[in-house]
């Protein structure tokens, strides 16, 4: 794994786990990639992180679940909703675009937002969700 890859994960864990209760973490790798998975509690919520690097490229989920409703999912995966709601339709020179956005509402409503990282991610969270234990 990259160096700055290897740093950016474990700066990502222990930020987790200063936050987080019940941190468990699963760093997968391969020579074409890097993957970071985090489940976690807080409070009420579940939290799950991924954050993939393959090939230059950074894909993130950032998931907060109360049972299995989704609070709030933030990713920046080729959704085709996300990319139809940005450009208005999806077409050759945008499909499989990797759209930052933001579902809420048990994904029935859905956000474009900046490129965000688990740090912005925590941020939002403890502006925005009240921890209950």
């Amino acid at each position: 794994m990259d160096q700055e890859v290897a740093r950016h994960f474990a700066d990502i864990i222990k930020v987790a786990q200063s936050i987080f209760e019940q941190v468990s973490c699963v760093i997968d790798e391969t020579p074409e990639r890097a993957i970071l998975r985090i489940q976690a509690e807080y409070g009420e919520y579940r939290i799950f992180v991924t954050e993939l690097f393959s090939h230059g490229i950074r894909k993130y989920r950032y998931y907060l679940l109360r049972d299995d409703w989704v609070e709030a999912g933030f990713d920046n995966s080729p959704d085709p909703r996300a990319i139809r709601l940005k450009y208005g339709k999806i077409g050759k020179a945008h499909a499989g675009e990797y759209v930052p956005h933001l579902h809420l509402e048990d994904k029935a409503r859905l956000l474009l937002t900046e490129e965000i990282t688990f740090f912005s991610f925590v941020s939002w969270l403890e502006k925005n969700i009240e921890e209950t234990v």
